[in-house]
């Protein structure tokens, strides 16, 4: 067995795959059981109840912001502080977003309880679809505060240095979410409704079993103590997490406005092939989005310790992969787009076709989405909410917004596809101007040791 990789460490190439491949892999197969879902309820179900998840899907994402918040903001002020000699208040942090995010959990399940059947309605659900909107939210609902602890476990365990344990955990809910999938939706027919419990399940399993790790004596870095308030602490979580919590909304409002023009332009066909790219999509991005993950703790560690020199070494090795990982993303989505679709709506030539075109179009962004997501995981390592949060609401919520309202205006359906292209094309701009400006506050720009 190799040597267990530290924060500490110096990275070579290798060493970097090595620490970061986990929170890849973990990623992948996240995306990839999530996809099952989509599988199972699109081909069991049917058009309408595959429809009605992804309707009401962003809104349920909404509601679990705050584990995004404490996961990436948690994680950068958790591994600076551990780089700064100071494992104790590493610990106490780490206990208090803890329970911060249980009673998150707990809160906005109850506020999102009532408001499902309006906001079905308000996202373009017709009668055929908001029961099933309704139904699918309130199991998921229930699992809310398992979600967002294992939303927050997922980047802990890798700043506690336990990338491995973050995977093998990913693995064993995942696993249960698919089999459960397969008992529940394919063999006992329960259609939307089995999917909704298989993954309430997978998540409460996804949280319970680093929960119950951390609250023994382990030989990571983190473990759960006492927990004390620290409001100090618990802001500047939040300041880190500022992209999260704007990407999250961003993508609540931007998957509303697609679905609303798919729903205009094509109808229930457009928001169902809507759906199928965006599994595809996030398993793609699944890859880039595990790499920021899995190198995120590193940078704040050097940060932490005021090691510049590692610093300047992992950006500017991370920016080599990361053009990389886009470059093989999108000559696969090209070339496999239709077995790809295929797979979901083998059922329906009109739909595969629609998604097939789409998918081809869509893919172009790969080559340009990673570095914007890896810029804006950057400046969160660097405990730099504000620059992080300003990438973030410049990538979605303007950029996207403005492109999937205007560019259907000019190349009608094909123009809602050619959205994400233009709005990852300006973003990229600002990203580079961001990177540029920051270099010298931070010490990260040079070439690769």
């Amino acid at each position: 067995m190799s040597d267990p990789i530290l924060l500490s460490d110096h990275f070579s190439y290798g060493r970097l795959l090595r620490f970061t491949f986990p929170a890849m892999a973990m990623m992948v197969f996240t995306s990839i059981y999530s996809v099952v879902d989509g599988l199972f309820v699109s081909n069991f179900a049917g058009t309408t109840p595959f429809a009605a998840l992804n309707l009401i899907f962003p809104f349920l994402m909404f509601l679990s912001v705050v584990g995004f918040i404490f996961s990436s903001g948690g994680s950068a002020l958790i591994a600076k502080t551990l780089g700064e000699g100071k494992p104790e208040e590493a610990n106490r942090i780490f206990s208090m977003l803890v329970y911060a995010g249980i009673f998150a959990g707990v809160f906005f399940a109850i506020i999102g309880w009532p408001l499902l059947d309006n906001i079905s309605r308000l996202l373009g659900a017709d009668e055929a679809m908001v029961g099933d909107c309704v139904m699918y939210g309130h199991i998921l609902l229930i699992a809310l505060p398992f979600f967002i602890l294992q939303i927050m476990f997922q980047a802990l365990m890798i700043t506690a240095e336990r990338p491995r344990l973050s995977l093998a955990v990913t693995l064993i809910a995942g696993g249960l979410n698919m089999l459960l999938d397969l008992l529940l939706v394919g063999i006992l027919g329960l259609g939307l409704k089995g999917a909704a419990w298989a993954t309430a399940a997978s998540q409460m399993a996804g949280s319970l079993i680093p929960f119950a790790y951390f609250s023994f004596p382990n030989s990571s870095r983190l473990n759960l103590v006492r927990p004390t308030f620290d409001f100090a602490a618990l802001r500047q979580t939040c300041f880190n997490g500022l992209s999260e919590f704007f990407t999250n909304i961003s993508a609540t409002v931007v998957s509303m406005l697609y679905n609303y023009q798919l729903m205009k332009y094509i109808g229930e066909n457009g928001v169902a092939a809507y759906g199928i790219i965006m599994y595809l999509a996030f398993v793609f991005a699944a890859i880039m989005i595990g790499y920021s993950m899995g190198s995120a703790p590193i940078v704040s560690y050097h940060f932490g310790a005021g090691n510049r020199t590692e610093l300047k070494n992992v950006f500017t090795k991370s920016m080599i992969l990361i053009g990389g990982i886009g470059l093989v993303q999108f000559l696969t989505a090209e070339l496999l787009a239709r077995p790809l679709a295929r797979v979901f709506v083998s059922y329906d030539p009109e739909l595969l076709d629609l998604t097939c075109r789409a998918l081809r179009i869509y893919s172009v962004s790969f080559l340009l989405m990673g570095f914007n997501g890896y810029a804006s995981a950057f400046f969160t390592a660097l405990n730099n909410g504000v620059v992080s949060a300003v990438i973030s609401v410049n990538r979605t919520l303007v950029c996207e917004t403005l492109a999937v309202l205007l560019i259907p205006l000019l190349f009608g359906v094909d123009g809602i596809w050619y959205a994400i292209i233009f709005a990852e094309s300006t973003a990229l701009i600002l990203t580079t101007y961001m990177l540029l400006k920051y270099r010298k506050r931070y010490g990260y720009a040079g070439n690769p040791l």
